[in-house]
């Protein structure tokens, strides 16, 4: 942002040298870049932050100045002379998207006549670092400038129907910019129109077939709001940008319209002697909602900066910078923030704001403020308690973008898969502009990252949420997920989840049904519930995926419901004696059918063996040899124990006889010979 030292005299007295002005801006908020003499006018360029879009303006930051060295602020009144008739006979104004656009005010100027600006309002716009065009124009930028508010000036003749609609753009719209560029405008684009096409982007960049030229003589001056992010979505989409785009980008001050218009007005009357300003404002506004209240209670002063500062003191910058004070009491101050500060909303704000106007330098840097470290909640225990489980076993985190390429926002199963991801319109994300389904396809890229730089079996996991699109449209669901990907079998992948549930203290048994999924090869995926409750998925990553991730090595993968984990996790051990007494176990081999899986076995085995059974542990499966081709053998050991003494031999093998006759009664197996 630069500002003209000239000009800044128009509004402050300017005492001071130049360098101790930038000093003391730069000490509360707006950097100093450069200063450059400018036909004997100094340039200022300042670093204005986002969230202070009042100092877009060269008012503003003569505010600041104000503020700051204590001298009075003269602002032009903006009171122009008008006559004739009311503008209303002229223009019309209709605003079909009050939501993008809040506020549209026009103001009706005949008689007028296009030429060169005076030097002065020249020699202002070159210091700023705008080329003059005509008076019109000029007075339309000068007064952006001047007060952050942009304007725009249209050829009243050139307008179909002498009117205006702010509405949405329609499918096949262009429009001839006045940078002399056509655009294709698309659908959800805001535009300001005449009755029969657009001839303005709304916030952005006016129309070239209605622009001011050599033989305008009646002009309607436009001053409005937009919404921030729908000029955003436009200039991007477009990648056209302006000054204006830049400004509307940010909260502007909703006040600001209705004075920056009767002061382009004023100015147009000033230039062009026998201009007229006919009577009245189209003003299109909705109902403004009146700024909150922020009560500053002043024992917070003191705890949150290390200093006192009198009270006296605290009220004088609250009023000087425009807050307007409603109650004050021995240990508050309740005032009501000016409209041009649209940053101010909180307490600490205007903790800040003091501290910024009596000055950083005054705070004690060595003096002890009291903190205090809050609580960890319980998500960040858990997930500290996960990324200490896993990097134990040598599994390292990674970090990845949601915004993903087509290739990776595949979903993990087939719930959805139809649907298209949802996906953001950004000039900056042309190939990652998916929200992924799944975390899997991130990690498979960054095995394949590692692979290229020599690390062959990256075992890498990542806590984070995915981005499930609903059916009925509107907000996606964002349910956090914990995925790893490793170069482990299937067995050896699930043992990894085991022990981890393990250290999570989850008490519920893990147990995996065959499923049919899109990453995975085809028997040997499966679903992961805990107990009755679906935690996830698990498999060997297909061949074919392999090969289109252009990875070398195979690899398993899973992903895991982070919400379920939450809410399962024990994040506090309890202590349990160990057992006094001796585990027996034994061995079985038992003949089944081929589509039995090892989860219904053992949900069997669980609810025969009786009350001494403590666990079931799978050891292999055997297929083929003097087996028939639609059988296999099933190798497993049951562990029994009893707490209060040592089982005996009888009581065990009754608990096994009693297992292998459910067994065989439920599915059909027989022991092996």
């Amino acid at each position: 942002m630069i500002v003209s030292w000239n000009q800044l005299l128009d509004y402050v007295r300017l005492d001071m040298p130049v360098e101790a002005l930038t000093e003391r801006l730069a000490l509360t908020g707006l950097n100093h870049e450069s200063t450059e003499d400018v036909g004997g006018d100094l340039a200022i360029d300042l670093e204005v932050t986002s969230n202070r879009s009042d100092c877009l303006g060269q008012i503003g930051v003569a505010r600041e100045i104000s503020v700051l060295f204590d001298r009075p602020l003269s602002v032009p009144a903006a009171a122009p002379r008008t006559s004739g008739d009311p503008v209303e006979k002229f223009a019309a104004v209709a605003v079909e998207e009050p939501g993008l656009c809040p506020r549209f005010t026009t103001r009706v100027m005949t008689g007028v006549k296009v030429g060169e600006s005076p030097w002065w309002m020249k020699r202002r716009l070159e210091t700023l670092g705008v080329r003059p065009v005509s008076n019109i124009v000029d007075v339309t930028n000068y007064v952006m400038f001047e007060c952050g508010q942009p304007l725009h000036a249209y050829d009243l003749d050139k307008l179909e129907g002498r009117r205006l609609i702010v509405r949405k753009a329609r499918a096949g719209e262009k429009l001839k910019a006045i940078n002399g560029k056509d655009y294709a405008l698309e659908p959800e684009m805001l535009v300001i129109a005449d009755a029969a096409r657009p001839v303005g982007l709304a916030g952005v960049m006016g129309g070239l077939e209605t622009e001011i030229g050599p033989g305008t003589t009646s002009i309607l001056i436009e001053a409005a709001r937009f919404d921030a992010m729908s000029v955003r979505k436009t200039s991007r989409a477009l990648g056209l940008f302006s000054p204006s785009s830049f400004r509307f980008e940010r909260p502007l001050d909703p006040e600001v319209a209705d004075w920056a218009s009767r002061r382009t007005a004023e100015l147009i009357l000033e230039l062009c002697p026998g201009s007229v300003l006919h009577p009245g404002v189209i003003d299109v506004a909705a109902p403004a909602s009146p700024r909150k209240p922020i009560i500053l209670r002043l024992a917070q002063i003191p705890r949150v900066l290390g200093i006192a500062i009198d009270p006296v003191e605290v009220r004088r910058i609250l009023e000087a910078l425009g807050l307007v004070v409603l109650d004050e009491t021995a240990a508050t101050i309740k005032a009501v923030p000016p409209s041009w500060r649209t940053d101010l909303e909180r307490e600490i704000d205007l903790i800040e704001e003091v501290a910024r106007i009596h000055g950083y330098e005054k705070i004690v840097e060595n003096r002890p403020i009291p903190v205090t470290t809050a609580p960890r909640g319980r998500r960040e225990r858990v997930e500290d308690a996960i990324r200490e489980s896993l990097t134990a076993m040598r599994i390292d985190e990674a970090v990845t973008f949601s915004l993903v390429e087509d290739s990776l926002a595949v979903p993990v199963t087939m719930e959805g898969a139809e649907a298209q991801p949802l996906r953001v319109s950004h000039s900056s994300r042309k190939r990652e502009n998916a929200l992924r389904r799944s975390i899997i396809p991130s990690l498979l890229a960054v095995r394949r990252h590692n692979e290229a730089h020599g690390v062959a079996d990256a075992r890498v996991f990542e806590i984070a949420d995915v981005y499930i699109p609903r059916e009925e449209g509107g907000t996606p669901d964002q349910p956090p997920r914990l995925a790893i990907a490793a170069g482990l079998d299937f067995r050896g992948l699930k043992g990894v989840v085991e022990t981890l549930l393990r250290s999570l203290l989850i008490a519920e048994p893990l147990s995996a049904e065959p499923a049919s999924l899109p990453l995975f090869s085809e028997g040997r995926a499966a679903t992961l519930a805990l107990g009755d409750v679906r935690l996830g998925w698990i498999g060997e990553v297909d061949a074919a995926k392999l090969e289109a991730f252009e990875l070398r090595n195979t690899c398993s993968a899973c992903e895991l419901d982070l919400g379920l984990l939450l809410e399962k996790a024990r994040t506090v051990a309890q202590y349990k004696p160990l057992p006094s007494y001796p585990a027996v176990v034994r061995d079985l081999s038992l003949v089944l059918d081929r589509n039995v899986a090892w989860a219904e076995l053992s949900a069997v085995v669980r609810e025969a063996a009786g009350p001494t059974f403590r666990q079931a542990d799978y050891l292999d499966t055997f297929r083929g040899g003097n087996l028939p081709n639609d059988k296999q053998s099933v190798h497993f050991a049951l562990t029994f124990r009893d707490d209060d003494r040592t089982l005996t031999g009888e009581e065990v093998e009754k608990a096994v006889q009693d297992v292998v006759a459910s067994c065989s009664r439920k599915l059909g197996a027989s022991l092996r010979a």
